[in-house]
């Protein structure tokens, strides 16, 4: 049986060194714009402040984002079929009329529909490395 080598480069690699190039990289996120989202599948925007050994995160100035409920999109898909049957005035060039032609959007197998998130401002925020899912930088 063949005994697997490690890579060459991962072996002599200086732990001192990547402890310096990641305290470099964090360094250079400070004030920055972060997106992060968790495993409730919120997502926090806010100025990265600090993190620590346990992956915690610290943000400013932090909006909260959420993604509608099934009962909100329940009742906007209600709203929005109710609303969607539209009357479209057109000339009739053979007759010199006016036509008004009616259109359902229940005839058509698909509708988008659009729903907003919900936000909130929060403020300074921690958020428990534990819960973090993603971490996105803006800009």
């Amino acid at each position: 049986m063949a005994e697997i080598q490690p890579a060459p480069n991962l072996t002599s690699v200086n732990p001192a060194m990547d402890n310096e190039r990641a305290v470099t990289y964090l360094d250079s996120l400070l004030g920055r714009t972060l997106r992060v989202h968790t495993s409730d599948t919120r997502i926090f925007v806010g100025e990265f402040k600090c993190t620590d050994r346990d992956r915690n995160i610290i943000l400013g100035l932090t909006h909260e984002y959420r993604y509608p409920t099934a009962a909100m999109v329940n009742a906007e898909a209600a709203v929005a079929s109710t609303t969607t049957t539209n009357t479209t005035m057109m000339a009739d060039p053979s007759t010199q009329d006016t036509v008004a032609t009616t259109s359902s959007s229940s005839s058509q197998s698909q509708a988008v529909l659009r729903v907003n998130m919900t936000s909130r401002f929060i403020g300074l925020v921690v958020l428990p490395g534990e819960h973090i899912v993603k971490i996105e930088v803006e800009g």
